[in-house]
């Protein structure tokens, strides 16, 4: 396992699967960090992207934006995107905006 910091985002790697770990805002700075490092991941090859939202406790419109991108993004890498560690706010507002449709929801 590799982990690696990356501003505010941390990655943990192992496999083909990567682990992203969101920070407690979702907004337009931090979303994009975690845009730009979930498609290196793709890119070097990653089949399952987790999205760890432990630490998250604010996702504003931006942050759920770039979230639909990097599911299209992994989609079109034929990678699986897995939402772990969501709240329930935070998993009410996804649920309400078709997020959780498109991903796998892990507890």
């Amino acid at each position: 396992m590799v982990r690696e910091e990356n501003g505010e985002v941390t990655v943990n790697t192992e496999s083909e699967t990567a682990i992203v770990f969101a920070s407690d805002y979702l907004n337009k700075n931090t979303a994009e960090k975690i845009e730009r490092e979930c498609r290196v991941q793709l890119a070097s090859g990653c089949k399952t992207l987790v999205l760890n939202f432990r630490n998250t406790e604010i996702v504003n419109s931006v942050g759920i934006s770039v979230l639909l991108s990097v599911i299209d993004a992994a989609a079109s890498s034929s990678a699986k995107v897995v939402f772990s560690e969501v709240n329930e706010h935070t998993n009410e507002l996804f649920e309400l905006l078709g997020l959780t449709s498109r991903v796998e929801v892990a507890v």
